[in-house]
Order: structure tokens, then sequence, then C-alpha cells
């Protein structure tokens, strides 16, 4: 047997800053459908996402927070890996910039490009974007702020290694205009990169910083850092094993067939990875794709400007395939894609409940009320059963054609114009008029077969979008395994003669538009008033009408907590810390201490002698170098956090139940 023929796809690595929202979900999903496409084509197909976790930014929240950088992006790192694993991200591997094999290769290649004379040590001086780890130039910045965010920026200036970037201006100008080899797609980006970056004139690029730690030390001169370029960059090649003694499949996978991201770090994908990869001699990637935004009332969703929708509820409201469809119906290749809870119960109801679940229904329903289940195999064809079969069969190559530049929702879209004929199909013949008159029972079963036939065909072309849903609709229409592989969606009359079919459950059910409206309205703004909890890793609602019960437990989870009144016998603020304060409790057994943080709502000198409550078996945990023994528990409310009281005569010591 020949070996597989490989197929390489990532996402960009994730900067884990505070939780994943849907704005985060259309990369991560259109690489799923490519990937899961190439598997059933029989692919050996390597599937990357991952995280960015260094930089300045994490190091000074972490700070804040009073936990360890590491700490801080361990706790979204695995939010992200929850929200792949809900909505049916089949990843091969996932990258996390921390992990050993990654710092090991970054350091190698920073040595190597120094090594080959493409990164030098000098002074940078610029005008410097926090949150975006950015260094601009004057003539960059728009309105004297940061062309990628429009935050304001700062004057720095540092010691720092740079990489040539200028010297490979040409190179990339010819690679970035070559339109037979079309590197850059949508086309449309290759002229934002040539007008607004090479043609104006490539500078050196700062590589290093020296103003913070968190982040992979340069291995010859240890008071630098490698700066995001490189580290990030190189996770598509440090991830197969390049430079390092983890992985073993970069000459396997390598170059990519595609990298995918939104279209804000086109730049970074299409200039500097590139020349990088030049100034090592390595082969390009071969495609670079940058999409555009999910947008929230005209603007780009995000964390900073506060319009980010919660994937997890609608995933669990209305289905992970629900919300894939959505999503990758909605975003039409290069542009911008607006979201509303409206349109997206308007898509669920039209496409899903009217137009699929509905000729699924009612093709199972029919052939159990006429045939008990099963066709029989005796058949009278008439032109519009050729008709709907054609329609049916060509969707293959137009699907595999779409699927392949990235125009996902074109495919979609034309397999439901599929399903809309199908639908149109039953009301031409009549199912229900030939189940009147026995001589026309070949032609009832003619008709449902090829309905049958033809949800076979469109479920096999839908299965990379929704494939949750799939597997239930070939059960209920009664395919073999093998009359779901791709390459028979484009061959017509592959189910049995005598096809059996099961009754199932409703797959999309129709929604009260405006109930839903109105409840998600509640849970939204509900979710936006959850924080983070101090010195925890966990979310604390605030308070509000509306916030939800968390999952029930029994009593036997609850009685694992040893909660335990303490007397507060000191209480200082803890060096360099905003929010933490230092407690020694007197818990009826001896002294304790206990970080708290809650210093933004109570001078510590008024806490002394008072009762708290406390979890007393919580593992101890080190934050700021100092171990913590447990929890005082607060109340959220919206003027802050305020201490648990005690109420009547309970000495230290004394058990909370």
């Amino acid at each position: 047997m020949l070996p597989k023929q490989p197929f390489y796809i990532t996402t960009p690595i994730y900067y884990p800053s505070g939780n994943p929202h849907i704005g985060h979900c259309y990369t991560t999903l259109a690489c799923d459908v490519v990937a899961r496409y190439k598997r059933m084509r029989g692919y050996d197909v390597m599937f990357l996402t991952g995280t960015d976790e260094h930089g300045q930014k994490n190091e000074k929240e972490a700070l804040e927070a009073g936990v360890s950088p590491k700490e801080y992006v361990d706790v979204y790192v695995e939010n992200f890996k929850r929200l792949w694993s809900t909505i049916g991200i089949t990843y091969d591997r996932f990258i996390r910039t921390t992990d050993d094999c990654h710092v090991q290769s970054v350091q190698r290649i920073f040595k190597e490009l120094f090594d080959r004379g493409y990164i030098y040590k000098g002074e940078y001086k610029g005008q410097y974007c926090t949150p975006c780890e950015s260094f601009w130039t004057e003539s960059q910045l728009v309105s004297g702020k940061c062309p990628d965010c429009g935050r304001d920026v700062a004057e720095a200036s540092e010691e720092a290694y740079f990489f040539k970037l200028s010297e490979f201006s040409e190179r990339l100008e010819k690679l970035l205009t070559d339109e037979e080899r079309g590197f850059l797609e949508p086309r449309s980006r290759v002229n934002e990169m040539i007008n607004n970056f090479i043609k104006p004139g490539l500078e050196d690029l700062c590589v290093s910083r020296t103003t913070f730690s968190w982040g992979v030390p340069v291995s010859f001169d240890g008071k630098h850092v490698v700066y995001v370029w490189i580290d990030a960059l190189s996770n598509y090649i440090t991830a197969l094993g390049y430079m390092n003694d983890t992985y073993s499949d970069f000459e396997k996978y390598w170059p990519a067939d595609i990298h995918v991201m939104a279209k804000e770090i086109v730049r970074f994908h299409s200039i500097i990875w590139p020349a990088m990869l030049m100034a090592l001699d390595l082969p390009l990637p071969k495609k670079i794709y940058g999409h555009g935004w999910i947008t929230f009332s005209g603007a780009k969703m995000g964390k900073s400007t506060g319009n980010v929708i919660d994937p997890f509820i609608l995933a669990d409201r209305y289905g992970v395939d629900a919300l894939r469809y959505h999503l990758l119906r909605e975003m039409p290749f290069g542009a911008d894609c607006p979201y509303t809870n409206e349109m997206m119960l308007a898509r669920i109801n039209s496409d899903l409940a009217n137009d699929l679940g509905n000729l699924v229904q009612r093709t199972v329903a029919m052939a159990i009320k006429y045939f008990d289940g099963r066709l029989p195999t005796e058949r009278s064809f008439m032109d519009c059963d050729s008709e709907l079969t054609g329609m049916a069969t060509a969707l293959h190559g137009f699907v595999e054609e779409n699927i392949e530049s990235l125009h996902i929702a074109a495919a979609i879209a034309e397999i439901f114009k599929v399903i809309s004929r199908a639908n149109k199909y039953i009301d031409e013949n009549a199912p229900w008029i030939l189940a009147k008159d026995e001589s026309l029972r070949p032609r009832l079963a003619t008709v449902l077969y090829k309905l049958l036939d033809t949800i076979r065909i469109v479920s096999v072309l839908l299965s990379p979008v929704m494939p949750g849903t799939m597997p239930e609709i070939w059960r209920q229409i009664g395919v073999l395994p093998d009359d779901t592989l791709w390459e028979k969606a484009g061959q017509a009359d592959v189910l049995r003669l005598d096809v059996e079919v099961q009754k199932g459950e409703v797959l999309f059910p129709r929604l009260d538009i405006e109930k839903e409206l109105a409840e998600l309205a509640l849970i939204f703004e509900s979710s936006r008033k959850t924080v983070a909890a101090p010195c925890s890793s966990e979310p604390v609602a605030e308070v509000s009408e509306v916030v939800p019960f968390k999952e029930e437990i029994n009593y036997d989870d609850f009685s694992k907590l040893d909660i335990r009144v303490a007397k507060v016998l000191s209480c200082e603020k803890v060096a360099k810390s905003d929010k933490l304060l230092l407690f020694v409790l007197d818990d009826g057994a001896g002294k304790r201490q206990v970080l708290s943080g809650i210093a933004e709502y109570y001078a510590p000198e008024d806490l002394v002698g008072k009762s708290v409550v406390f979890i007393a078996n919580l593992a101890p945990k080190t934050i700021r170098g100092i171990q913590s023994h447990g929890m005082i528990l607060s109340a959220v409310t919206p003027e802050g956090y305020r201490l648990i009281g005690v109420q009547g005569e309970a000495g230290p010591g004394a058990e909370v139940s």
C-alpha cells in the first residue's frame, strides 16, 4: 500500500490573556473543516493549533493577579482547549510556546540566524504599543496611535537584537506578486502588503527585549529574551521537531500546505515569516490565507472592545453543529462576517430546521408510514428524478473545489440549494397521493429512494461542517458504513434498493426567536458580569438577578469542604501587589497564613481581631513566593468583595456547615 499523502494545516497560535470567545472560533473551525475533509479523502493530516504565551502583557497581568506568568496563562490555555473540545475541533497537535521543545528550538533558531549574520545587536528607539507588543515608526502610526489596535503608544528605547528584514524586500515582493503561485489569499491582501509595508521600505525587526523576563532567553546573552516574532512564528516548524529532540516529522509535513489566520496578522505571516524561512534556507509554506473578522455592531469582536459572545453558551443551548454551521455559513470569502444572535437563530430555523431537518424527518416518516420502514425494490423513474440526482452528484466536485480554496460558505450554500430542491421534489411528486394507488407503489418507492440517496449525498458533504449530526442522519436513513465514503458522494443510487430507515428525534427543533433573544440577552448580560476571583483560577459571578446557579452537586461533594471560622491575628499588604493581603489566622489549632485578593476593599488594620470564614482543607498554593494555606470566603457585590462575617459566638476552629 502506498503511503498516504501528507497535508499540513495550521491556525495561528492564540494569545491566552483572557477567555476565548466566538471571535476566536472561525479560523479554527475553517481549519477543522479542511482537516476533516482531507482525512475523508485519505490524506495523512497534521492539524496544528496552540497558544502564544510569552510577552510583557501576560507578565504584567500575572503580576497584578498575584500569580506567576505560567500559572496565569495555564488557566486560559485550558479554556482554549476546552472550547476546541466543545465545538469538535480535531487538531492533531497543540503547541505551547512554553513547551520545552519549542523553547529549545527557538533558542537554536535565534542562534542560527545570528551565526548566519541575519541577527545583530543594536539599540531600538520607537513608539511602543504594550497590548500589541509592537514597536512602530512615526510614519506607521495612525493619528498618533497604534495602527493595529488604535491604542496609545509610548516612546521607548532599549538595547536589542535585530533581524535584517530589510534585506528581503525584493524577494518578498516577488513572492507576493507571483500570481501563478498565489502565495497569499485572498489577492486583495497582496496589494495591502506591497503598498503599506514593502514599498515604503522594510525596516530591520526588533527580535529581543530586555525590559521583561517572561520569554525564551537568548542562549548566548542572558539579559535578553526572544521577542514575539521569532518565538511565535517558529511554532509551525518547532511543533514538527525542527531543531528539537521531541518530534521527528518535520521532513514529512513541511512545507505547510496552508496557514490560516484572521486578516490583522497577515503582515507577520506574509512578510516576517517567509523572510525568516529564507534566512534559514527552508522551504516556504505553500499558501497563506487571511480571512475577515467576525464583527458585532460593526466592530471587530474582541476582549478589549467588550463585545464578546460566549461560544460555550451558544453550543450548550443550540448544539455544537448549529453553532459550527452558522459561523461557517455566514463568513464570505475574504470579507468580514457580522454576528447577531437574531441572525444565528434565524439561520437555525430556516436552514437547519425548515430545510435539512424537515427533509430528513418527512422522508423517513413517509418511508415508515407507507412501507413500514423498508423500501420495496421495484422502481418507476421519471425525468424529474434525473434532475434531482444530477444536482446532487454535481455537488461533489463543487464542494471539493471550494473547500480546497477556503470558500467554505459557498460550498455550504450550494449544498443547501440541493436540499431546497429535494424539499420541492417532495411537493412536486406528492407521495401522499401516490400512496393512495396501489399501482403507483413502485413510483412512490422511487421518489422516497431518490430522496434518501440525496440526503446521503448532502450529509456526507456536510459531515466536515456538522460532524455530530450527520451520523444520526445516516442512522435514520439506513446507510451502510461504505455509503458515507467521500468519493461516493459523487455517485448516485449508492443505497441498497431495499434500504431500511429508522425513526429518530427531531434534528433541529424550531425556535421561538423572540423568546430566545430575550433569554440570551439575560444570559450574556450575566456572563459579562463574570470576574476573575483573586488568587483563584475560577470565575466568580457578580451579584445579579439573572446569574445562573452552578450545576447540582450531592451532599458528599459538599462534605469534602472543611469550612471553618478563624480570627485574624495580623493582616498586611503584600509588597508590589495592589490586590493581595497576607493574613495570619488563629484557626483553633494554631496559626496559618492565607492570601486574599481583597486589598482594594479593606484597610489591613481594620481586619485585625475580626472573625472570618475560610476553607481549611484547600491545597496550599504559592503566590508571589508566599504560601497560602486556605481560602477566605467573600461575597461579590456591585461595590466589590465583602468578607463573610459570623453572627453570634463562634470561636476559632468552629466548623461551618
